[in-house]
């Protein structure tokens, strides 16, 4: 799925996925003309020895770990006085780095320009570079390499002044 049809999914996982996480459901599907999204809970798995009582299974968490937007009561708060969150542009999985071992594209106190790569993100296995759109030295990475980020979730903080 490409193009215009990624975008509706991407669109659809960040509506429903809220919805389903607050629900009591264990999966939920939405089908609307060719766009197909199902969201669902892991299952439990119990494990059991010959002289013991099965386990009582973990509470489930949903399947698709969505991060909320910052708010005053995230970890990230707004930005320090003067400085600006850059913020992810689509949902997928961060990377700091190009491959595994490799160097960070960015680290606190790197300076960064207008357009300088900052990361990736992976989503429908294709990798997106994501680029800087200010200006500065870098104060605070609010992401760790390989964690699922959200639509708009603040990535990297930057002191444009620097």
């Amino acid at each position: 799925m490409t193009g215009a049809s990624g975008d509706q999914l991407l669109a659809a996982v960040d509506l429903l996925a809220p919805v389903f996480e607050a629900s009591d459901l264990a999966e939920l599907e939405v089908e609307a003309g060719d766009l197909v999204v199902r969201l669902a809970r892991p299952r439990a798995i119990v494990a059991t020895t010959p002289s013991s009582t099965p386990a009582s299974p973990p509470m489930a968490e949903p399947a698709v770990d969505m991060v909320p937007p910052p708010t005053p009561a995230s970890p990230y708060g707004e930005p320090a006085p003067g400085m600006r969150f850059v913020t992810a542009p689509l949902t997928g999985v961060w990377y700091g780095a190009p491959s595994p071992g490799a160097r960070p594209y960015i680290e606190r106190g790197s300076e960064v320009g207008s357009g300088t790569v900052i990361g990736l993100i992976e989503a429908m296995k294709l990798f997106n570079e994501i680029k800087s759109d200010a200006a500065g030295r870098v104060t605070r990475i609010l992401v760790e390499s390989g964690t699922l980020v959200k639509r708009q979730q603040p990535l990297i903080e930057i002191d444009p002044s620097a």
